[in-house]
């Protein structure tokens, strides 16, 4: 008999790809989702295999019933892009942390022995160490600056799955995931805003291109197919009540980041400075040695996990949807 999982956000971006892999590796799969921002064709190749729950993650009652009988609630389930958290933090807020609170105590109230949340790395903010471990302290620096409802939130749900978790699961697990990308991945990120910028100014025949900041600031991305490889080696393998790290440790600049967009797009790239929002953060990179202490490690090249990205962009640019949160 199969196994049962519950994933919470199944239709968004990571949600997807996890529900995709969870299936061919022979799990029995419902996933909750009210399809605000996610999309169930975006696990269409295996909708015959997945039960969907088209409810609110906010509503305990119905997370009750589509816990029933899970082994595992991975959720992931919340309303992501840098966008929104400055124009919804409301939403971003509430969808966050009682979104946390209803994923467990409804999964506490269905007997799940086991709960996974996915954080993220905005729990830092700022983050004083480079590349930054799971143990430094989180930080909230403003909290008038609606940046900062993401990773708040984020760090309330963290605090909620691990004291819930002391007594009434047999293992709560806590991933952050770095600046995840590929193809589908929503259109309010750095990639696809990058890559729709690259392909409109080939199409203008100018190469002007204005980022925000000055282009030094850095970033290390991982492809979400290492992403999902790694939340289930942790689930596999790690500890109860720990906190994993799942990125990459290859940390580039904003600026060659455009710049190896545009490569693949095929035009030469003026890359603009311009301001930078006001909370954003100039560095961040995982240490992962923790999940490499499980066997796990990257597998695709940032320049193989672009041309894929950019493959799908260009084929599918012209949907981007008219709802404001994607």
């Amino acid at each position: 008999m199969s196994r049962r999982a519950v994933v919470t956000g199944g239709g968004g971006f990571i949600g997807a790809y996890l529900t995709k892999r969870m299936v061919a590796d022979g799990w029995s799969v419902a996933v909750v989702d009210n399809m605000v921002r996610g999309d169930a064709r975006r696990f269409a190749d295996v909708a015959d295999d997945v039960e969907l729950f088209t409810c609110d993650v906010r509503d305990q009652a119905a997370l009750e019933k589509a816990f029933a009988g899970a082994d595992v609630v991975m959720h992931l389930a919340a309303v992501n892009g840098t966008e929104n958290f400055y124009t919804n933090p409301e939403l971003v807020l509430e969808v966050g942390m009682l979104g946390a609170l209803a994923v467990t105590n409804a999964a506490r109230a269905a007997d799940v022995p086991d709960l996974v949340f996915a954080s993220t790395a905005e729990v830092y903010q700022t983050p004083a160490v480079i590349p930054t471990p799971e143990t430094i302290p989180l930080m909230l620096p403003d909290s008038l600056n609606p940046r900062y409802s993401y990773g708040g939130g984020k760090i309330v749900s963290e605090l909620i799955a691990f004291n819930y978790g002391r007594e009434h699961y047999r293992k709560v697990q806590i991933f952050r995931p770095h600046n995840i990308f590929g193809p589908d991945m929503g259109w309010k990120h750095v990639e696809p805003q990058f890559i729709m910028r690259a392909l409109a100014a080939k199409d203008a025949g100018d190469g002007t291109f204005p980022i925000q900041g000055d282009g030094t600031e850095t970033r290390s991305f991982l492809y979400v197919d290492d992403c999902v490889d790694g939340i289930l080696t942790m689930y596999e393998k790690g500890g109860h009540r720990e906190i994993y790290h799942i990125g990459s440790e290859d940390e580039i600049t904003i600026r060659e980041l455009a710049g190896r967009i545009g490569k693949i797009v095929g035009i030469d790239l003026d890359i603009r400075p311009g301001a930078l929002p006001e909370g954003g953060t100039r560095r961040r990179c995982p240490d992962v040695t923790k999940m490499r202490g499980l066997g796990w490690s990257p597998l695709v090249s940032l320049d193989d996990g672009l041309e894929r990205t950019v493959a799908w962009y260009r084929e599918h640019r012209d949907d981007k949807p008219a709802n404001d949160l994607m």
